[in-house]
């Protein structure tokens, strides 16, 4: 991240991320949480980056290829260089009501992961405080 792209919102470590993967399951086309108000929903499908990937707006990982130039070409944008593409899609979304979330590589060397995700799923999914 540089100067321009704007704090995440949301930040988890390497753990945290698996940890989090791992309470989510998904029905059809929702991604909601395994257990929630003492209800659990049993692990049909195991939800891992890739999954979530499918409920986010954009990404850029090292994990999963969020085509950050098709995105770009969605919002009707050009850039220079993919840096300059991924503060363009951050800037669009976060526009739109979206939250920025941060995944800490697990080697210092790596850049972080991000993912730019809606703000009602992301409170949906306890990544923020519910309103």
């Amino acid at each position: 991240m540089n100067d321009q792209t704007p704090p995440p919102s949301i930040v988890l470590s390497a753990e945290q991320w698996q940890s989090f993967l791992s309470t989510l399951y998904e029905r059809g086309d929702k991604l909601d949480l395994r257990e929630e108000g003492g209800v659990y929903h049993p692990r049909k499908e195991a939800v891992d980056a890739y999954v979530f990937s499918g409920h986010a707006e954009a990404l850029l990982s090292s994990e999963v290829d969020g085509d950050v130039w098709g995105t770009l070409e969605d919002i009707e944008e050009t850039a220079a260089t993919e840096e300059e593409a991924w503060q363009k899609i951050v800037a669009f979304y976060l526009e739109r009501g979206c939250v920025l979330m941060e995944i800490e590589p697990e080697e210092a060397d790596e850049p972080a992961d991000q993912w730019l995700i809606s703000e009602p799923l992301a409170r949906r999914l306890g990544l923020l405080p519910a309103e």
